[in-house]
């Protein structure tokens, strides 16, 4: 019962996921964060079995961590799909892989163009303008392809995450709690709240 969303606008990639740990029908945790930041403007939104998708988001961070180490500079948003998605195929072939469906993007500084990969535990990936995984997908890829634009700007994405959430709240039969939104645009990588826009502080 997990749900993660993805949307790109003029100068900009938005990431939302819903905070809920659960298993069978209990809800063991309402404040479980299903994001990774793994760069500076790169963001991994990430959703599968709970052992796997923490440890893969972590193998993934350092990774890509060791990388800037070694070369001075930090993989684009197009490398780190690409080496992320070599990983979970790689794993697919032996005896544990990992159950992991990403989002992957962020801002490239290089072209200051957003990137958003849609990536599955198959080893699928797919560059897309706005995406979701999980029973969200279900519900809101109507809604993301009804109106979506590619020169929308934070607000109009904030919108569009809303009414995303709104129909998930109406039509879904399980409450799925609150949602943890990250942005990630020239200025780096920020959480921000769904209702206000506004910058969360971290505590």
């Amino acid at each position: 019962m997990e749900v993660s969303f993805g949307i790109t606008g003029k100068d900009f990639v938005l990431f939302a996921s819903d905070t809920s740990a659960a298993r069978s029908i209990v809800r063991m945790k309402s404040n479980e964060d299903k994001q990774k930041v793994i760069g500076k403007h790169l963001v991994m939104a990430y959703s599968g079995e709970p052992g796997d998708t923490v440890q893969f988001a972590e193998y993934v961070e350092r990774n890509l961590r060791l990388y800037q180490i070694r070369n001075h500079l930090p993989l684009r948003p197009s490398s780190a799909a690409s080496w992320t998605r070599n990983q979970l195929a790689t794993s697919l072939r032996s005896r544990k892989p990992y159950s992991v469906n990403l989002l992957l993007g962020g801002f490239d500084p290089t072209n200051t163009t957003p990137e958003l990969y849609w990536i599955d535990y198959l080893g699928t990936l797919g560059v897309v303008p706005y995406a979701a995984h999980g029973y969200g997908a279900y519900f809101a890829l109507s809604t993301m392809d009804r109106w979506h634009k590619p020169d929308m700007n934070l607000e109009e994405g904030l919108d569009l995450l809303r009414k995303c959430v709104d129909e998930l709240e109406k039509r879904f039969i399980v409450n799925l709690g609150e949602f943890t939104v990250r942005v990630a645009d020239k200025d780096g990588v920020r959480q921000v709240n769904l209702k206000s826009g506004e910058a969360v502080v971290p505590v």
